[in-house]
């Protein structure tokens, strides 16, 4: 039987692994923080925090081993010198145990969650989403191409697909297991992918388009993201925008994918702050639903657009390689938005009029990725590509 981890045992499994003392266990204090994995928070008397996360077993009594992932992106940028510094955009893992699905890291408690951050503030700052793309974009110029580094991933990584779009194989046919499986409203969804045949042949054409080329997240969204408690203090120095204000977590999908993927996933979490914002009924059309909604996609545009320009501007190689990146990346979006209307339906089991106007969006998207960028980033291709990435 695997060791299960629990607010009893924290403490003598920490000390065990030398990550503390027996001395600071009566001086600490443990909380218990809500999430998918059994995740504790482990305050020391020196001002040290630990995040200490175990996967959760299944009902086979097995994990889906995502932890090993997770600490397979660390262990790459302790193995190559030349990227070691990358860490520095991660979460700080500090252990990791395979043989109980455990894992630690050094809580940064000197940042916030990036949509909890939104959420409050409601300031979309050019200034975050700018690190956002230039971080991004580092990760991926700096391992793009490496036969060494894809051959690192390629020797552990789990078979997941969670990183290649293959909804078609999904929702092109429904089989008698499905309807016992999702509820009424699931069956609403499939029936409309399936009303769109352009949809389904644009998912299957993306899918054929994806390229691994890179060190890829696979999972990036606003609560995936952290921003440093002064990032308007590191912002307003003399050096102008930085890129030192936010880390990427939850790399539990991390591995070797393509980059169009990446952009197009965090590009669909923030159209997300728009489109969950709607009010949205039975007599409403749906193009009155989104003008009207509470956060208006004009209000996000700076942000998105400053994300895509950043990313170009440090990552130019990008589009000699690839001449048709924007249009994919907006693909991804759309792709993206589909996977959160399932994630939807798998966990609260709903899908609504606010679904159904989501799927349109992701529609459009995909389908007409060229018309799309004006509309999502406000301004024409040609205007997102910073001049430098046209030499």
């Amino acid at each position: 039987m695997p060791f299960i981890l629990s607010s009893q045992n924290v403490f003598n499994y920490l000390i065990s692994q030398g990550l503390c003392t027996q001395q600071e266990q009566s001086l600490s204090e443990i909380e218990l923080k809500p999430a998918k994995n059994f995740n504790l928070l482990v305050s020391l008397p020196n001002g040290r925090q630990l995040l200490v996360k175990q996967e959760r077993l299944n009902q086979e009594g097995k994990t889906r081993g995502e932890f090993l992932d997770e600490w397979q992106v660390h262990s790459f940028c302790q193995t190559f010198p030349e990227i070691s510094h990358l860490r520095t955009y991660l979460s700080a893992a500090i252990h990791f145990d395979a043989e109980n699905s455990i894992i630690v890291f050094n809580y940064l408690n000197d940042y916030r969650d990036l949509a909890e951050f939104y959420a409050q503030e409601n300031l979309f700052a050019t200034d975050i989403s700018w690190s956002i793309g230039a971080t991004l974009a580092s990760i991926h110029r700096l391992t793009f191409k490496h036969q060494e580094y894809q051959e690192f991933f390629q020797t552990a990584s789990r078979e997941t697909d969670s990183i290649t779009p293959n909804l078609p194989g999904k929702l092109n046919r429904i089989t008698p297991e499905v309807f016992g499986m999702v509820p009424a409203d699931g069956l609403k969804f499939f029936a409309l992918y399936q009303r769109y045949d352009n949809l389904g042949k644009a998912i299957a054409s993306l899918s054929d388009a994806f390229t691994p080329c890179c060190l890829t997240h696979n999972d990036l969204k606003l609560n995936n993201i952290l921003l440093s408690l002064n990032w308007e203090a590191i912002t307003n120095q003399e050096s102008g925008f930085s890129d030192s204000i936010i880390r990427l977590i939850d790399w539990e999908r991390g591995g070797w994918g393509d980059p169009a993927s990446d952009l197009g996933a965090i590009i669909a979490s923030y159209l997300q702050i728009w489109l969950h914002s709607m009010v949205t009924n039975k007599t409403t059309p749906i193009e009155e639903s989104l003008r009207l909604a509470a956060i208006p996609l004009q209000l996000l545009q700076p942000s998105l657009s400053t994300l895509i320009q950043s990313y170009l501007a440090n990552f130019p190689q990008i589009l000699e390689h690839r001449p048709d990146f924007l249009s994919l990346v907006v693909q991804f979006c759309g792709f993206a938005l589909i996977r959160s209307i399932q994630a939807q339906l798998q966990y609260e089991r709903t899908f609504d009029n606010s679904g159904i106007c989501i799927l349109q969006v992701a529609k459009s998207l995909l389908c007409r990725p060229q018309a799309s960028i004006i509309t999502i980033f406000g301004m024409e291709a040609s205007d997102l590509i910073p001049t430098l990435s046209l030499a």
